[in-house]
């Protein structure tokens, strides 16, 4: 999952933040295969099957800003002996330097090219795309980090701003709102253009509920107006792209992705042909039964670990 930064918490259960994913399957990577669900305790226990490990950050390293206990000693100690370990998350409201500066005070040591994010996929599209002016659903307090090269307007609740862009790119949904939502809405009927998903999580485990995440108002744009969605990040493969490019030549299956989603994390993997863990007592899961959404989904992990 990303970073949570949803305007709405404590809006669904974990049951219906499963069925929002469900309800949009049809936008989502097919189910690739069917992995054992071999249930071990952490990520130790894949130290000597596994050379890559690809970790989502909320649920595997940190709740909120704090770190579950004991991940950031069991990341270090694979890190010292030869695996390597990179951050794959749907963080993409937050600049790089931000995010480094997060993990570094929860006590990791990731290099900033190890920590790949939705927010990178969309920032490499967008510089391969032609020079538009973009529409910006964005925190503007946490600044223009990472995005200063193009012409971008934060998207508020003036109505000319959303008719005088080119397109449209939704990084995170902190401030946005109904009225935000609705003006979207308007102007891609009166004019249809591209929109850009920096984020595909609908939703994201909070303590105690679940914050609405962009893919939620992206998906509802979808259903309003009937445009194609632009996604980056998981479970698509262009945030994998940017994993394996860093990577080099290693076999897919001695690579594992590591979550709490099964829609985003463990669909993701599969679909990028990677063997996949799926985290069952912290995030998404937390506190709730596996076997029925596993079962409902279709989506199988090849592992449940209990704790990162």
């Amino acid at each position: 999952m990303g970073l949570c930064q949803g305007a709405g918490r404590n809006h669904l259960n974990v049951t219906q933040a499963f069925d929002s994913y469900e309800r949009v399957r049809h936008r989502l990577p097919t189910t690739t295969s069917g992995g054992a669900c071999e249930r071990l305790a952490n990520l130790d226990a894949l130290a000597d099957k596994m050379d890559v490990f690809l970790l989502d950050a909320f649920g595997v390293l940190n709740i909120g800003d704090t770190a579950i206990k004991g991940v950031p000693e069991r990341v270090a100690n694979l890190q010292k002996t030869g695996k390597r370990v990179m951050i794959v998350s749907n963080a993409a409201g937050f600049p790089h330097a931000n995010l480094m500066e997060k993990y570094k005070r929860l006590g990791y040591d990731f290099a900033p090219e190890d920590v790949i994010t939705s927010r990178k996929a969309t920032l490499h599209a967008l510089h391969n795309a032609p020079p538009l002016k973009w529409g910006l659903m964005a925190t503007e307090s946490l600044g223009r980090g990472d995005i200063e090269p193009f012409d971008m307007t934060y998207l508020a609740e003036d109505a000319v701003a959303y008719n005088n862009v080119d397109a449209f790119v939704l990084l995170g949904s902190a401030v946005w709102t109904e009225t935000r939502q609705t003006l979207l809405e308007a102007s891609l009927r009166a004019h249809p253009r591209p929109v850009y998903v920096g984020n595909p999580d609908i939703v994201a485990p909070r303590e105690g509920g679940f914050s609405i995440e962009p893919g939620h108002y992206a998906h509802r744009l979808a259903d309003q107006t009937g445009i194609t969605l632009q996604f980056f990040g998981k479970p698509f493969g262009n945030i994998f792209d940017l994993a394996f490019a860093q990577l080099g030549t290693v076999a897919r299956d001695r690579i594992v992705m590591v979550g709490d989603s099964l829609h985003t994390d463990i669909l993701g993997g599969q679909a990028a042909g990677l063997k996949t863990a799926l985290i069952a007592d912290y995030g998404f899961f937390s506190g709730s039964d596996l076997d029925a959404p596993i079962t409902a989904s279709g989506i199988q992990p090849d592992y449940i670990l209990n704790r990162p």
